[in-house]
């Protein structure tokens, strides 16, 4: 049984064909041991301190009872079989250790052989050559990245998926709850980018995965800071002070990040350094969306808790900024890529609006849902195609062509309440979808009302109008490029060191 509050896909031909793996030494596997020791003594005395003083009395009433009632219930012939049972199987000093036990017992003394021919254990040597095949990538295949949370742990599954058939390739164990997870390809060690996951949680950090790398223990990049408790200096904190709700990554200002928090602001990061250079406060209530334009690099689109869907320009976001109210709290919100004018923004009520960012009222108002809409994407190559999930457990099929929309399907696939949904980048009708018990990967062809409606409409690549963008801002501030494209910003905090990990001990 798995939550799963967020997904990603990574574009095809994007991934290392063979990802590198993470080999620790038995320093690193120590030192990482003793952090985590560190962590559940802190959190035991901190949570559970006054409770051991309070409940210790009960506690031995309570036992003192148990040996009672264990004494009357035993006779003499069954003490008496088990005395024997002992003495025939030695288990008089069977619970004497001198160490205590603790649950990382017996980890480092795991091993690892880069080859099963190393290994002595293994009895058939040619297994290897199975296990580095499961490992290959190839330029055809769509990476699913999943976020579950479970009851143990919270994880990101990565699957490979290709022609309708899927795996896990690798997993990675996160340290915290995840609530929005962002595809990147900027480096700033590497001109030719990677393959990262942003994800956002509970925590008011920002961590940062290298999906290339197999047996990772630890983001290599944390964007921002915790709050400590006992700290009274505000200049020791840097970023959001709050859960991180949604993250999106600019495409055509390839160094900026933006993220939506529950500390109620939007804040812009320039991953060359790691600092969040512009922070937008306009919003008075929890930033649960945020969504960059496809087109131009200083239009960002944000909804919030307050009713409110926004635009910004952020090259002077105090100054130029346009907002709509709406009927409940804002869910998702997306641009139409092949409309760039235009965007759609889903509310906790069920509806869905389709807004000009030109004009004051929407295009039209959709009762989508009967609660809310929490996933809300368009097809990446069908024009009009647009999908919506909801907490009332359907997904839906519309076709918003010339400003009419049309419910083509109306679907459960039995996963609860859906939290999130996204279409693949380069499969236009496959979509991954998450609820409250798992997630599907489904293409909504296998449905025969979609395949027939949507058979004579042409997948294309979106492209921007270029004389409709340039009328949209004929009026607007005319500046050089985002101040977040300069490494050192003269209005950014004081820069908060990239804590980059060192990649030396990659092993293929």
């Amino acid at each position: 049984m798995s939550f799963v509050p967020c997904v990603a896909w990574v574009k095809q031909g994007i991934a290392q064909t063979v990802p590198d793996k993470l080999q620790l030494s038995k320093e690193e596997l120590e030192q990482i041991i003793k952090e985590a020791k560190d962590r559940i003594r802190t959190g035991d005395n901190d949570d559970n301190g006054e409770q051991e003083d309070s409940s210790g009395d009960d506690w031995e009433d309570v036992k003192e009872g148990q040996v009672e009632d264990d004494e009357e219930m035993h006779d003499d012939e069954n003490t008496h079989e088990d005395d024997e049972v002992v003495k025939a199987y030695g288990l008089d000093d069977y619970d004497d250790d001198d160490d205590e036990e603790t649950p990382w017992d017996g980890i480092s003394g795991l091993s690892y052989y880069a080859n099963n021919s190393d290994d002595p254990f293994l009895t058939n040597k040619d297994e290897d050559d199975s296990d580095e095949e499961d490992l290959t990538i190839k330029a055809t295949d769509n990476l699913l990245v999943v976020g579950k949370a479970r009851k143990e742990c919270s994880i990101l599954e990565i699957y490979v998926y290709s022609d309708k058939h899927s795996y896990v390739h690798h997993d990675i164990v996160l340290p915290s709850y995840p609530l929005a997870a962002e595809w990147l390809n900027f480096d700033p060690s590497n001109k030719k980018g990677g393959n990262f996951l942003a994800i956002g949680s509970l925590e008011p950090t920002i961590d940062i995965w290298d999906l290339d790398i197999v047996n990772s223990v630890e983001p290599d990049v944390v964007l921002g800071t915790k709050k400590k408790k006992k700290s009274k200096k505000k200049k020791d904190h840097i970023g959001h002070s709050d859960a991180v709700l949604d993250l999106s990554w600019n495409t055509n200002t390839r160094n900026v990040l933006a993220s939506a928090s529950a500390d109620y602001t939007v804040a812009l990061w320039d991953l060359n350094n790691g600092t969040p250079v512009a922070v937008l406060q306009q919003h008075t209530e929890k930033v649960q969306t945020v969504k960059w334009h496809p087109f131009e690099a200083h239009s960002l689109l944000t909804g919030s808790f307050d009713h409110t869907a926004k635009v910004f320009d952020c090259r002077s976001p105090d100054d130029t900024n346009k907002s709509w109210s709406l009927s409940g709290e804002v869910e998702r919100v997306t641009w139409n890529h092949f409309s760039p004018m235009h965007f759609l923004a889903s509310t906790c009520e069920g509806f869905v609006y389709y807004l000009d960012a030109r004009m004051d009222k929407p295009v039209f108002t959709l009762k989508a849902h009967d609660k809310a809409v929490s996933g809300l994407c368009l097809s990446s190559q069908v024009p009009g195609c647009l999908m919506t999930s909801s907490s009332d457990t359907k997904l839906k099929i519309w076709d918003i062509l010339d400003n009419k929309p049309q419910c083509i399907l109306d679907k459960e696939f039995g996963l609860g309440q859906l939290q999130c949904l996204e279409c693949c980048p380069d499969l236009p009708y496959v979509i991954a979808v998450g609820g409250e018990s798992d997630f599907r990967i489904w293409d909504m062809r296998d449905s025969v009302a979609v395949k027939k409606h949507f058979k004579d409409r042409i997948p294309l690549t979106a492209v921007v109008n270029e004389e409709e963008v340039a009328s949209n801002h004929s009026n607007s501030n005319q500046g050089a490029e985002m101040d977040v494209e300069a490494d050192n910003s003269t209005h950014a905090p004081t820069a908060n060191k990239l804590k980059k990990k060192k990649k030396k001990k990659r092993k293929h």
